[in-house]
């Protein structure tokens, strides 16, 4: 690749001071009400007024971080600390401040000896709590994570920081555990192409001696003991990376894990926690961030059983409010050094962070859904590269994004011998190939095939077996019986859809029955299944195998595990449950639906979900994909080789200049407020705008526009830059509509 930038990010955290910005309008009732952020040779100009209480005689200028989402106010502010609060007002708690006449909430960054302000400057209204919940750490992260995305640093600290608990924070704090001695170079030591672990200088600096002891390591039973590799004995460079964690150094790779599952489950929670084991011997902290609660399930009993109880924390949205601030609040004191959790644990506040781990980073679950819409994988390896600490990107599949690091010399791969991955996977074929078609000429057609039946059948004989359907429910998608014409909704024109053999059509957009539906082409009242959903499957297979229970995982409920015992589990795209012992079988229905879908990442996310699920098989077991065995995503699952698959995608997306190639940015709004903001921006030299062109309409006949903004890696920051500025001058103007900015979108195309 032309481009060798050895960051994965666009930009150093630097100083606040350095990346403070004057406001893009007039900002004349902001400024009376605080001063403007930076620092002066002269003092304080202040003259307390009768019975205004006194100011702290030490570092009387507060710093805050304003909770405003307006983009030409995203900088900080300064106010006085009035005597009272002296001792309360530290930097990282939660005050209340007067801003623009209002009452608002803030964050103390620092506190400073003056201020450049030349005016009188507000004072601090109260110290909502003396609790320091935001780190600086996690402050200059947000500050990076806002000017990569364009968005306000505000955004990104309502995501980093939970909401308050008073109770919580008065209960009774537990003693922080002693570290242990470094046994390495401190953590901010710089890293040196010489230095060992995959990722330290390159791809191949890891060298000979990084083999394990051989193919057949030790499972979850053996790894608990310190310095014991456990699953990592099987990977080529598995040992070096264990080292360097244990040595306190910061070594960076993406891992590309073995299929399989044992008694306990996988094998990969297993892997995670020794890493996180090793990093705690060399006296750092761990965070690992997965894609849901069911493997924040699977990864918090890997890690209790390695570390031992009490040592570490899960933190997940469905704890609720005041457990999950109770969590975070250990993190943030110290009281333990390790979590685990979900996206929004990105940012949990880790002391001394040494290891930062995302599984499975192709996951759409990664990308945050509220501005300024960051993705888990970027914000750890901002975090890692600063904070120098170490950072492991793992699953099954590899991505473009992760295929890049090891590309540009980054990170390091992490992988097992051939003959290692040959003994794992499972016996993957493809329903199409031709001594099949041979031997049952309709295969191509049939939904289910002959072979998918045959290997059902026998796999039952010995174990569960998994059914994965790409769509949930149960017909999603209806179509005239006679002249095939999508069936539509006569109120809102949303696709109708059934919930049950002997249900009514419905409206999956605004609910309504659709009893009366008559097709509009040719007038008949008959519908048939475009799109065959789990559930219709699940009751389609318990027909045909009646003696056999048939069960269900989706979104109307998941399941976490499933018994040794015969049983056929029907499940969608990241609901499979975890066997036990792994599935004897495997079919992947309607690969024509995850391969047709007009998407940039369709093959790599068909090609993830594929062997997410054939992961759970057993060594050998069959697994029929009802796919086109010449297409590239079949090919790299027949092969078990995701690496090359992701090469190949990385290279096409070069050649035709496509994210992660590129950096792109999405404007999406109303026609006229796109074109006005086009019309606005100074964008960087090479930028190339597309469209732009009509997206999905909105329930009130709105025509709404996206355009979008291509410009060559490098430029990844000035176009941040020029989106931030353009949001900031219609922001300051007040503009009636807010265009959707969003930077590396999923959703390209």
């Amino acid at each position: 690749m032309a481009d060798t930038t050895p960051s994965p990010d666009d930009g150093a955290l630097l100083p606040l001071a350095s990346v403070r910005r004057e406001p893009a309008g007039d900002g004349a009732a902001e400024r009376r009400s605080a001063g403007r952020g930076g620092r002066a040779a002269g003092p304080v100009k202040a003259a307390p007024a009768k019975g205004v209480p006194e100011t702290a005689a030490v570092l009387p200028v507060a710093r805050v971080a304003v909770d405003t989402p307006l983009p030409h106010l995203d900088r900080p502010f300064d106010y006085l600390v009035p005597a009272p609060l002296d001792s309360d007002a530290v930097p990282g708690c939660r005050v209340r401040v007067r801003f623009a006449g209002k009452l608002v909430d803030g964050f103390l960054l620092e506190r400073a000896e003056a201020s450049e302000h030349e005016g009188a400057l507000a004072r601090l209204e109260r110290v909502v709590s003396p609790e320091p919940v935001l780190s600086p750490e996690i402050a200059l992260l947000a500050r990076a994570v806002a000017d990569r995305y364009a968005g306000t640093m505000a955004d990104v600290l309502r995501l980093a920081v939970p909401p308050r608990h008073a109770r919580v924070e008065a209960e009774e704090r537990a003693a922080p555990p002693p570290g242990p001695e470094r046994s390495s170079a401190p953590a901010d030591a710089p890293l040196s192409p010489g230095e060992g672990g995959p990722g330290a200088g390159g791809a191949g600096e890891n060298g000979p001696g990084a083999d394990g002891p051989g193919a057949d390591g030790p499972g979850a039973d053996g790894a608990t003991a310190a310095g014991d590799p456990g699953p990592w004995a099987v990977y080529r460079e598995g040992a070096a990376f264990l080292a360097a964690l244990a040595e306190g150094r910061a070594p960076r790779a993406v891992w590309t894990a073995l299929p399989g599952t044992g008694a306990d489950g996988p094998e990969w929670p297993v892997a995670v926690a020794v890493a996180v084991r090793e990093t705690l011997r060399g006296g750092r902290g761990a965070l690992v961030v997965v894609p849901d609660g069911k493997d924040v399930v699977l990864a918090d009993a890997a890690l209790s059983a390695v570390l031992g109880p009490g040592e570490h924390v899960s933190l997940t949205a469905g704890l609720g409010p005041a457990e999950r601030y109770r969590r975070w609040l250990k993190v943030s004191r110290g009281e333990v050094r390790v979590a685990v959790g979900t996206r929004a644990a990105a940012f949990a506040p880790v002391r001394d962070l040494g290891l930062a781990v995302v599984w499975d980073d192709g996951d759409d679950l990664h990308a945050e859904r509220l501005a300024p819409y960051p993705h888990t994988r970027e914000v750890l390896a901002m975090r890692a590269h600063h904070g120098r600490a170490g950072l492991l990107v793992g699953g099954y599949a590899r991505t473009a994004e992760a295929t890049r690091l090891v590309a540009t010399g980054w990170a390091g791969p992490i992988t097992a011998a051939r003959e290692t991955v040959r003994a794992r996977a499972p016996r993957v074929r493809p329903a199409g190939d031709d001594a099949e078609l041979a031997r049952d000429a309709a295969a191509r057609a049939a939904r289910l095939p002959s072979l998918a039946w045959r290997v059902l059948k026998a796999g039952l004989e010995d174990g569960p077996v998994l059914v994965q359907v790409p769509r949930r429910g149960y017909l999603p998608a209806l179509a005239c019986q006679g002249c095939r014409v999508p069936a539509r909704c006569g109120h809102c024109a949303g696709p109708l859809a059934l919930r049950g053999g002997h249900a009514v059509p419905y409206c999956r957009w605004c609910g309504r029955l659709a009893g009366q539906w008559r097709c509009p082409a040719c007038g008949g009242v008959r519908v048939r299944a475009r799109v065959v959903g789990a559930r219709r499957t699940a009751e389609e297979l318990g027909r045909a195998f009646p003696s056999v229970p048939v069960k269900t995982s989706g979104r109307d409920g998941v399941l976490a595990a499933v018994g040794p015992g015969r049983a056929l589990v029907v499940a969608t795209p990241g609901a499979e449950p975890v066997p036990e012992g792994g599935y004897a079988a495997g079919v992947l229905l309607d690969g024509w639906a995850l391969l047709g879908r007009p998407d940039l990442r369709v093959a790599e996310e068909t090609l993830r979900r594929w062997m997410n699920a054939a992961a759970l098989l057993r060594p050998g077991a069959e697994l029929v994909v009802l796919a086109d065995s010449s297409l590239l995503p079949v090919q790299a699952l027949l092969r078990w080789d995701p690496v090359t698959h992701a090469e190949r995608e990385l290279a096409d997306r070069t050649e035709l200049g496509f994210p992660p190639a590129v950096r792109m940015a999405t404007l999406t709004g109303s026609a006229a407020a796109v074109r006005e903001m086009l019309g606005e921006l100074v964008l960087p030299e090479g930028a190339q705008v597309l469209g732009p062109v009509p997206v999905e309409s909105s329930r009130d006949d709105q025509v709404r526009e996206r355009a979008l903004v291509r410009v060559p890696w490098t430029a990844g920051p000035a176009l941040a830059a020029a989106l931030k500025g353009a949001s900031g001058v219609r922001s300051a103007r007040k503009a009636d509509e807010v265009i959707k900015v969003c930077i590396d979108p999923l959703d390209t195309i």
